[in-house]
């Protein structure tokens, strides 16, 4: 990856494809061995305006890796996969054969401070070997750019660091040349000219040395109207007065009367660079993307060289941004040669009052050297003097725990050259919007870097000892790097316990926050989240308490308007209030989620408040859901049976679904929200929401191929009609319970269902009741094989509708009349018994309907040695199936189209055809996915998938 993007095995170059399949190698193998979500891959390619069909071909190139990887790991021992994990895709190999990660494990090994100076040289020499020209060379996009300018600015910072190390060992001639040769292609970059200066007085030649200085001098002026660095500017001096600092082993460092300053015991404050920051958090791990982020806003100063450089790092309580920003400050201190200040706002501080700009000015103007008695007594002449002192330095400023962006402009330097970083719980956006800083939102780190956390608190052995342990500290802590300290701290604290002890105990949501306190109020997870929580208005907190109630996984704004029993617009607002606050997460537009500890802890302050308030809350959060979920319900399919539902309560909001489309958008949106909602309505008693959000949900679930979770809503949902005393609504639900199994292949289960719900509608004397069962028998049976018995079932349902007037029923029932006769061999009967029903369809409208019918005629004519009818109408049934968010069904035309045309001999197409079949299977995770795939391998070769 660190010069044009190749792959080698056996000592030869694999083809990697052209440019855009390249770059998704370089977007999976930079986080290797970490997981990448689908999305962030997308991002990665394609930025961010990417094409209508990318995941689609997202897709595609991972098909295309995984065979790549196949071919070039046959036979060999440390082989190379492609992976689907639940985090995303992981490339599979040993980190070390990828020079990006060989290259930052030997810089790392490097910079530890446990290697010898030869050693050091060495281990840096060998990481700079592994360059090979312009980074990820041939690959364009936003991603890769950024990408290339952090490890561009990582490759310097490497070369810098084995020049020193080389002069150190007495080794000036071996470095001129190399770092030359980078002061050319990086012309602006001071710690080059610096190592460069001192490597050719080491090598005594100083007139070289000094038109070193006056050429960056000149270039520093026209191009950023700057003056060198102290650093640089000290050197330049010394080398003046005949000596040129410590460059070498026979170098005598400058004196102080060639420095001009005194001696320690003597020394002006005025001479002495504050150095501010509080001490860096030993075991520190992760957070390479951030760094890598905060390292490209320095390395790309000179974009606009007149502006002042400001990051923000917000976030949750307790997700590590003070951690993160004084560690990032100890690494990039060297690149700010006159010193770091340091101050904690106490923006958010649990006694006390918040620190105001004057407090932070005052102890900045102090370590500045502005004696007490000419302290401006008004912010405004304080912030201009301290605007002065800093202007023409290199000056990093860290304001760590801001609470908003007022407390924060007196703060900012006037002039270029200095870096501000902000940690706040707040996103500061103002701050992001006048002053143009560039916002990073922490986010819990990922599992692997939580791993890598308690590893190295607790000791590599005993982490890897017990791998389940941690996963379940991991998930119980919600990533949170805080609550993971506070845990391996009680860990070590008890070194003979097993870390599964700790684990158990985590399990209890209600107890969790009691668990991690690591003694004082600083280190309590409860306390930490009290103190956002306790900036909130009124309203923004009760908000904040009833989204405890909630068991989804994320809310939308309409349904956060239903549980407050407010309006959207209000909703909004208070919304807006939580994320500024850091308590919820807007993760999509309009979407709004907090990560475990945090939903335990508003759940905990919602237990505190009166039972009947939280009673109507859920009622009116369960009605939002069932009144939308029913209204999306009819908009995909407006001819299914409907089920009245009872009004919603007052303050209840319904979201907006107009149309299929909308429809089809929501339910996918609101899909593991929906499940969790039928099951925290059955366990609060709400059993008539229960069963009714779970048949609302029946028909996204089956064109998804959700057949699992469609199994599991109904098994609760029966439960509910049971404990009603029902039966009308049991009838339904064990048809669709049934159907659920026979989908599964539980066959047993099917039948015992659909047995029972037949009859119950015989006892019942509902008709149409009785031929909707049949139709789910004759499914469960053709599924089974037994297609003649399948026929009589829908044949009898098609005389029951009749019979009732029933036109839906009986297109429905036609269809599945033909399908059987298709299935028994009946080729010509099946073709009259499904155009019947495509007539019926298309007259009462059902696309879903047609599009079942169609498939059904193609498998006829297909059979009949009609290929061309075959293939018309399995591309009119592939067409309404996406029409109509059909996936699974989608997929089984897509078969069928490609059986069509390799019985016409037109390969090519055929495996087309499988192919799109087989990537939406997988995306299902459909057992179908198995049999198709071997039947790819069987015509193509194991290549082929």
């Amino acid at each position: 990856m660190l010069g044009p993007m190749e792959l080698w095995t056996a000592g030869r170059p694999v083809d990697l494809g052209p440019p855009r399949q390249r770059a998704v190698w370089a977007a999976v193998a930079v986080d290797t061995p970490r997981p990448v979500p689908a999305e962030t891959l997308v991002d990665r390619v394609w930025g961010e305006a990417p094409p209508e069909r990318a995941r689609h071909t997202l897709h595609v190139y991972l098909a295309r890796m995984r065979r790549v990887l196949e071919q070039v790991s046959a036979g060999e021992e440390a082989s190379a996969q492609l992976r689907r994990r639940s985090g995303g895709y992981v490339l599979d190999v040993d980190p070390d054969s990828i020079d990006l990660h060989r290259f930052r494990r030997l810089v790392g090994q490097a910079r530890s401070g446990k290697c010898a100076e030869t050693e050091e040289a060495g281990l840096l020499r060998q990481a700079l070997g592994l360059w090979r020209g312009t980074p990820l060379c041939g690959i364009e996009g936003d991603w890769v750019d950024r990408v290339r300018q952090a490890w561009h600015q990582q490759h310097l910072d490497a070369a810098v660091r084995w020049a020193q190390a080389e002069l150190r060992l007495g080794e000036a001639v071996t470095v001129i040349g190399p770092l030359a040769d980078l002061l050319l292609e990086n012309p602006l970059a001071e710690p080059l000219v610096t190592a460069l200066m001192r490597a050719l007085h080491a090598a005594g030649r100083i007139p070289e040395a000094l038109d070193c200085y006056d050429t960056f001098r000149r270039r520093l002026a026209d191009q950023l109207g700057l003056d060198p660095g102290k650093e640089l500017r000290e050197l330049h001096r010394a080398l003046l007065r005949g000596n040129g600092g410590e460059s070498g082993p026979a170098a005598t460092p400058p004196t102080a009367a060639e420095t001009g300053t005194a001696s320690p015991a003597t020394a002006d404050v005025r001479t002495t660079p504050p150095a501010q920051l509080p001490l860096d958090v030993r075991g520190f791990t992760g957070r390479g993307t951030e760094i890598a982020e905060l390292d490209e806003i320095i390395a790309r100063a000179a974009d606009q060289p007149t502006a002042v450089l400001i990051a923000t790092l917000s976030g949750t309580a307790g997700v590590g941004k003070t951690a993160l920003a004084v560690h990032w400050a100890h690494r990039a201190a060297a690149r700010f040669p006159d010193g770091q200040l340091y101050v904690n706002l106490r923006g958010f501080a649990a006694n006390g009052p918040v620190m105001t700009p004057g407090e932070a000015l005052g102890g900045f103007l102090h370590a500045l050297a502005v004696p007490a008695s000419s302290l401006p007594s008004d912010v405004d002449t304080q912030t201009a003097l301290y605007r002065s002192l800093l202007a023409r330095r290199r000056m990093l400023v860290v304001l760590d725990n801001a609470r908003d962006a007022e407390q924060v402009r007196p703060l900012l330097p006037g002039a270029p050259g200095s870096m501000v970083l902000v940690t706040s719980r707040n996103q500061l956006t103002s701050l992001v919007a006048v002053e143009g800083a560039h916002p990073l939102a922490l986010a819990p780190p990922a599992a692997g870097e939580a791993r890598q956390l308690l590893a190295r608190r607790l000791g590599p052995e005993r982490a890897a000892a017990e791998p389940d342990a941690v996963d379940g500290i991991i998930t119980w802590c919600a990533r949170l790097p805080l609550a993971l300290a506070i845990v391996a701290a009680r860990a070590a604290g008890h070194p003979a316990s097993p870390l599964s002890v700790f684990a158990d105990e985590l399990r209890d949501e209600r107890g969790r926050l009691d668990l991690l306190s690591a003694g004082d109020e600083a280190g309590e997870v409860r306390a930490v989240f009290s103190w956002s929580y306790r900036t909130l208005g009124p309203a923004a907190a009760r908000m904040f308490r009833l989204l405890g109630l909630t068991a989804g996984a994320d809310i939308a704004t309409a349904a956060a308007a239903s549980l407050a029993g407010v309006t959207s617009e209000t909703a909004r607002g208070l919304l807006a209030e939580l994320t500024a606050a850091g308590l919820v997460t807007e993760h999509r537009p309009g979407r709004f989620a907090s990560h475990d500890l945090l939903r335990a802890y508003s759940a905990e302050l919602s237990r505190r408040d009166d039972a009947a308030e939280g009673y109507a809350a859920t009622h009116r959060l369960l009605d939002h859901y069932l009144h939308t979920a029913q209204t999306a319900a009819m908009s995909l399919n407006p001819h299914r049976d409907p089920v009245v539902v009872a009004q919603p309560g007052p303050g209840v909001t319904r979201g907006e679904v107009p149309d299929s489309e909308r429809a089809t958008h929501w339910f996918a949106a609101e899909h593991q929200n929906l499940l969790a909602a039928v099951r925290h309505a059955h366990r609060s008693g709400f059993d008539v929401h229960a069963w009714q959000l779970a048949w609302t949900t029946t028909e996204f679930l089956e064109r998804r191929g959700h057949w699992t979770d469609r199994m599991t809503v109904q098994r609760i949902a029966l439960e509910a009609t049971r404990r009603l005393g029902d039966r009308t609504s049991q009838i339904r639900v064990l048809r669709v319970l049934g159907t659920a199994c026979a989908q599964l292949g539980r066959f047993d289960e099917a039948r015992a269902h659909l047995g029972e719900a037949l009859e119950l509608a015989t006892g019942h004397g509902d008709d149409t009741a009785r031929a909707n069962v049949h139709i789910s028998l004759a499914l469960a049976l053709e599924g089974q094989g037994d297609y003649r018995t399948a026929l009589d079932h829908a044949s009898e349902a098609l005389l029951l509708f009749r019979s009732a007037d029933h036109v839906t029923g009986q297109a429905n029932a036609l269809n599945m009349v033909g399908w059987c006769r298709a299935r028994v061999g009946d080729y010509a009967e099946a073709l009259a018994s499904g155009e019947q029903a495509l007539i019926l369809q298309r007259r009462i409208g059902s696309r879903y309907g047609q599009a079942g019918t169609l498939d059904s005629l193609g498998y006829a004519h297909h059979h009949l040695g009609r290929f061309d009818e075959a293939i018309d109408c399995f591309q009119q049934a592939l067409a309404l199936f996406q029409e109509v968010g059909a996936r699974s069904f989608q997929a089984a035309a897509l078969t069928h189209l490609g059986d069509t045309y390799a019985a016409t001999g037109d390969i090519a197409q055929a495996r087309d055809r499988w192919q799109a079949a087989l990537t939406i299977l997988d995306e299902l995770n459909d057992a179908d996915a198995a049999a198709l795939r071997k039947r790819i391998v069987k015509h193509f070769g194991s290549g082929a998938t």
